[in-house]
């Protein structure tokens, strides 16, 4: 009989445990899409709206024909998808051969390497001596000043050592047995199993780029190259607020679509690489 009451009280305990768990990610989902829903609403609406207007009363795409056909706002987006692409290649690309390096037990120094690149997770030279050094290296004012620093993760290049730590040993045995050289292997054994982490770094990689702000602000003095993320920024400040002066767009309506399209591109992204995203964060959790 205790037994059958124990049961019923675990069964509703945890029946009610899923309920109020539905309940809290249900409000915090509304949370976060009300806020972009109002956001949506408000640039497709020309004029200004007070409160939580979620339905514009008319829909007027004026703001976005004007980021596309003005250079002050193209001209960053278009920096903005260059420095991306390129931080997120580059990256990738640095990551996965850094790694491939660090998983050679048997070469020399490969432990002395790994130290050290575990050093600069913990300590870095400083903000001071960064841009020295950028300055030293004639990259000051140059988009390389953005993509190299983004490019150049340890955190993101230890993640894909753990991924390939995790990757059967019979794999590499097998493929030396065969005759493939070390590159070999990587291109035609390593790269193909790693599809998800390279989905999850890639994406790092790519949100980090794309929402970049700081870097443009210390080595980027040519307004030709922000990116539109500052230019975002610029359109909120009170001496660009006149970016939409000498046209019939509401400033509140110009600044919504800017928030819009700088979302989108990952809004879209997400649910494509969501099944790698989810299993590249437990990568290197389980090995042989």
């Amino acid at each position: 009989m205790s037994t059958k009451f124990s049961f019923q009280k675990g069964y509703r305990a945890r029946a009610v445990f899923v309920i109020l768990n539905a309940i809290f990610f249900i409000f915090m989902m509304v949370c976060m899409i009300v806020p972009i829903i109002k956001i949506l609403s408000d640039s497709l609406m020309n004029h200004t709206v007070y409160g939580m207007k979620l339905i514009p009363d008319e829909i007027n795409g004026i703001a976005y024909k004007y980021i596309f056909s003005q250079d002050s706002l193209r001209r960053p987006l278009v920096v903005s998808v260059y420095t991306t692409l390129m931080t997120t290649f580059l990256g990738l690309l640095i990551s996965t051969i850094g790694a491939y390096i660090l998983i050679q037990r048997e070469m020399p120094g490969v432990k002395f390497f790994g130290y050290m690149l575990m050093f600069t997770m913990i300590f870095n030279g400083g903000l001071i001596p960064t841009f020295l050094v950028m300055k030293k290296l004639k990259l000051l004012n140059t988009l390389w000043a953005v993509i190299l620093p983004m490019a150049l993760n340890v955190s993101n290049l230890v993640l894909m050592r753990s991924f390939f730590e995790g990757l059967p040993k019979s794999l590499f045995e097998a493929a030396e047995i065969d005759g493939c050289t070390p590159i070999g292997t990587f291109i035609k054994i390593v790269l193909p199993l790693s599809k998800a982490a390279l989905a999850s770094i890639g994406l790092f990689f790519a949100v980090a780029a794309w929402s970049e702000y700081f870097h443009y602000v210390m080595y980027i003095s040519d307004t030709k190259k922000y990116n539109f993320q500052y230019k975002l920024r610029d359109l909120f400040a009170d001496k660009q607020a006149g970016d939409g002066e000498g046209t019939n767009i509401n400033i509140k309506t110009l600044q919504s679509a800017a928030i819009i399209v700088s979302i989108v591109p990952f809004m879209f992204i997400y649910p494509f690489c969501q099944k790698y995203f989810m299993t590249g964060i437990t990568m290197g959790a389980v090995k042989e």
